[in-house]
């Protein structure tokens, strides 16, 4: 009954084939593809007629039947390879998937399984059952190979069709591919129970026959099935990754059931303890960098025509100069040893003092040793723009004839590159890039891509420069600016300590010139200590407090009160309260009446008043002094270092403006040559004083 039902099987997949087979040859439009197509359906209808005529009959001979099943497989191999087309001459801009080597290897194994098939005339380990089904272990093996070579090459033409044309080939890739996965299906359960599973095996002849009719409607959809193919590096990694590694653990599997057959009672510990230090040295393998670095070079260098897949790589070496917690210097050197598989490096760059120091080092520690710009080493890689294989200078110094290198620089370990990096035509360093984890072949496409890397480091590098000095530059403007008003300050206590004592001969026996003078001093004495406490601090942030105006106006004119002119308090509104710092609020009330003292003669007059105008509130400053014309109050008077006075600074009025936008007021003057000025200080009141107006 199961030979009847095996046979039933095999003869449909036989007869569907067959009916592909004929409707091949009066439909085809493909040519070449058409003729290999037609012919693995009439290769795999005789495969399936032979298992058939086998089980029901016993005519077919053993090895007949095992050299039709790799004719199939194979045949299917070939049209897939056909379609990938990997001998087509491609465009010079093109990256095209090189799997001549891959082909080779395929046809090699092939060719093996031949030679097993026809030499050992199917009784190397078992040949068929009665039933027609292989009982041969490594029959077994055999066939998974056979359907992971399959797998492989499907899931490769389907990944780079385009998206817009997978679904004219999407059921040409089940049909095939369903082939192949119930074959590895079958025969790695028969690898682990070692024989074939009768149900697994009859079911083969209908599943096949199930996968035919997506074959031709996929012929009807696309009768061309040709792609210009271009495979993603990442891809076909770890495609080869996996792969390998399924090949490591079948072959270490069949080594483990060798011992556990050939090690008597010893044998099951020794098959666990191989499959597990089998299965720990993969591991080891497949996080290995070095490894991981060889599998890289291997596939640029036997599936590709090119070393690189640009786009990807740019893009790394932008992320890593862009992104992560190094330093700029350690992030270049590490982006341009990615390049190469380099592990470590260090990075000269030109100083002002005109020499190449070290200012970076990744993953190595090395001497600070630096070199002067005018060295023939520099000059070298100034004028040639090379990137240096010292292993090739070494062994072929004429190569490089005018180089001379650094002393020091063959004490560097493993020192293997140096790239220059060039911007505009000059040189502002240089990187030394330790020996590749794995040999590289230094030709004209890696050094232009050095050379364009390190350009483009160069680059960052010159801005992190720049942007360095000029935040030096402008720590130093802010330095230099504080400087400035401190020594305005300076200025006007020394004029008002100069004014005391000018008037103390005349005053000294008056007891209110006495008071007056000591609270000058005081007053003096502790402006200096909080200018000496802000230099010594720094910028710190200010003390904002809530001012009575009024009150400050009356302690401001009581120190100008011995001025002559002596400037006259007007408050016409009290009690108006703004929130500010008061010792800079002082410092530039104190200024501007100061100013205006000045700019008045001794039979003058300066009066200032306090009022409110809306929600503000104002202070005028007004003498009758020599005044301003309208183009320098339009052109220099806000202008810090501009000023009218002989020992004047031009700082006072640029400060004082400044400081009252900060508090969100405004600084207006009005000014006439020769009648006088005024200026008006809007200043916006606190809460306080608006919440107050409402409750009264």
């Amino acid at each position: 009954m199961w030979a009847t039902i095996t046979a039933a099987s095999y003869v449909t997949a036989a007869v569907a084939y067959l009916f592909l087979f004929v409707l091949l040859l009066t439909n085809w439009r493909g040519r070449l593809y058409g003729s290999l197509l037609a012919i693995v359906c009439i290769v795999s209808a005789f495969w399936a007629f032979a298992i058939a005529s086998q089980s029901y009959w016993g005519f077919s001979p053993t090895f007949l039947v095992e050299i039709l099943e790799i004719l199939r497989n194979a045949g299917w191999s070939i049209f897939l390879i056909a379609l990938l087309n990997p001998f087509q001459q491609r465009k010079e801009n093109s990256i095209p998937l090189k799997i001549r080597p891959a082909v080779a290897a395929i046809a090699v194994l092939y060719l093996i399984f031949f030679m097993l098939a026809i030499f050992f005339n199917g009784n190397y380990d078992g040949g068929f059952t009665s039933h027609g089904q292989p009982a041969s272990y490594s029959t077994f093996f055999i066939g998974v190979i056979m359907a992971v070579i399959g797998m492989v090459l499907v899931e490769q033409y389907y990944r780079n069709m385009s998206s817009e044309q997978r679904w004219r080939i999407k059921f040409i890739c089940l049909g095939i591919g369903g082939i192949f996965v119930y074959d590895f299906y079958l025969f790695s359960d028969a690898l682990l129970f070692r024989k074939i599973n009768s149900d697994i095996w009859i079911a083969r002849g209908w599943v096949d026959a199930l996968t035919v009719p997506l074959i031709a409607l996929s012929v009807a959809r696309n009768p061309k099935w040709f792609i210009g193919i271009c495979i993603s590096r990442h891809i076909l990694f770890y495609t080869t990754t996996l792969l390998s590694a399924a090949i490591y653990l079948l072959v270490m599997a069949a080594v483990g059931y060798y011992l556990k057959l050939s090690g008597g009672a010893w044998g099951g510990i020794l098959q666990l303890t191989f499959l597990f230090g089998a299965v720990l040295l993969l591991i080891v393998l497949l996080f290995s960098d070095v490894t991981r670095a060889w599998l890289k070079v291997f596939i640029s260098k036997h599936f590709y025509s090119s070393n690189y897949d640009y786009r990807e790589e740019w893009l790394r070496f932008t992320r890593t100069l862009s992104e992560g917690e190094l330093e700029l210097t350690a992030r270049a050197i590490k982006a341009l040893a990615q390049l190469v598989e380099s592990p470590a490096g260090g990075l000269w760059f030109k100083q002002e003092n005109g020499r190449y120091q070290l200012i970076g080092c990744w993953n190595i520690f090395l001497k600070n040793k630096t070199i002067e710009a005018d060295n023939e080493f520099c000059k070298f890689l100034e004028e040639k723009a090379w990137v240096i294989d010292l292993q090739e200078f070494y062994s072929d110094p004429r190569k490089y004839s005018s180089l001379v290198l650094p002393n020091w620089l063959s004490d560097i370990p493993r020192s293997r590159l140096i790239v220059p990096l060039i911007l505009h035509r000059e040189l502002l360093g240089f990187i030394v890039l330790i020996e590749p984890r794995s040999a590289i072949n230094l030709n004209w496409e890696v050094r232009d891509l050095l050379r364009v890397a390190g350009t483009q480091a160069s680059s960052y590098l010159a801005q992190y420069e720049a942007t360095n000095a000029l935040s030096i530059a402008r720590q130093f403007e802010s330095f230099n600016r504080m400087s400035t008003f401190v020594v305005h300050d300076i200025k006007n206590l020394i004029f008002q300590l100069s004014l005391l004592l000018s008037n103390a001969e005349k005053h000294k026996d008056n007891p209110e010139f006495q008071k007056d003078m000591i609270e000058t001093v005081s007053f003096s004495v502790s402006k200096m200590k909080r200018l000496l406490e802000k230099l010594s601090t720094g910028n710190q942030s200010e003390k904002l407090e809530i001012l009575s105006l009024d009150q400050l106006l009356q302690q401001i004119m009581e120190r100008k009160s011995f001025h002559i002119p002596k400037p006259a308090l007007q408050i016409t509104h009290s009690n108006l309260m703004v929130m500010a710092d008061y010792s800079r609020l002082e410092r530039v009330i104190s200024h501007l009446i100061q100013n205006a003292i000045e700019a008045t003669s001794k039979n003058g007059q300066v009066w200032v008043r306090l009022l409110k105008k809306d929600s503000s509130a104002l202070i005028e400053i007004e003498d009758n002094g020599h005044g301003m014309s309208e183009q320098f109050i339009q052109k220099k008077l806000f202008k810090p270092f501009e000023s009218t006075k002989t020992a004047g600074m031009g700082i006072g009025v640029f400060e004082s403006k400044e400081y009252i936008n900060e508090l969100g007021g405004q600084l207006d003057v009005v000014s006439k040559e020769s009648a006088g000025t005024i200026f008006s200080i809007f200043l916006p009141l606190s809460k306080n004083y608006q919440e107050n107006k409402v409750v009264s």
